[in-house]
């Protein structure tokens, strides 16, 4: 995949989005997940990029976070966040953005139906590999409760899905708009360009 100019500037605005998504509220946590909008942005991401675009975006959000940039929730960067719990999701949305740009690539005139299984099959992926990750950081490499188990940590999870589950509804609605918006900016430049 050849990249634009107009590419690597539009994905570092969603890295950027990504960073302040991410703290919005920095010090607001459930279970020592905190709540942040990435996943908003990540879905935005793979709707409007498309699936490698928005893939190559979260990956790059991902490696400035891993060098140092504190980019991450509350603040955080560098190697070390590798091994905190909340790391999966941070993967995770590198699936989200590919899984729903593929959904809506897949179709050649998008409608409302496949912008809301974009932005839930995005939910899923950010759950099952951030809450694994989650899961398998607090039993093996961090001190956690007595009693702490995969019920548990799925549990955890359950206070953030009425959130989540807005955030998918509103991505949803919201997406068409941008959508068609983005397509129209995209079709103007490449007749200029031709």
């Amino acid at each position: 995949m050849k990249l634009r100019p107009i590419d690597i500037s539009i994905a570092g605005l969603f890295v950027a989005l990504m960073a302040i998504g991410a703290n919005v509220a920095p010090y607001l946590t459930i279970g020592g997940v905190p709540i942040t909008l990435q996943l908003l942005f990540a879905i935005f991401a793979g709707v409007l990029l498309g699936s490698r675009l928005a893939a190559i975006s979260m990956t790059a959000y991902m490696v400035v976070g891993l060098i140092g940039v504190p980019v991450f929730a509350q603040f955080k960067g560098g190697f070390a966040t590798l091994l905190g719990p909340t790391f999966g999701f941070v993967v995770s949305f590198i699936f989200v953005a590919y899984a729903a740009g593929k959904l809506v690539e897949a179709k050649v005139n998008p409608k409302l139906p496949t912008f809301f299984m974009a932005s839930f099959i995005g939910v899923i992926l950010n759950y099952v590999i951030g809450t694994h990750w989650m899961y398998v950081a607090f039993l093996f490499w961090l001190e956690t409760h007595e009693g702490f188990s995969y019920l548990v940590a799925w549990s955890w999870m359950l206070l953030y899905l009425p959130l989540d589950i807005a955030v998918a509804v509103f991505a949803a609605v919201i997406s068409p708009r941008m959508y068609k918006a983005v397509k129209r900016t995209r079709l103007t430049q490449k007749q200029r360009a031709a």
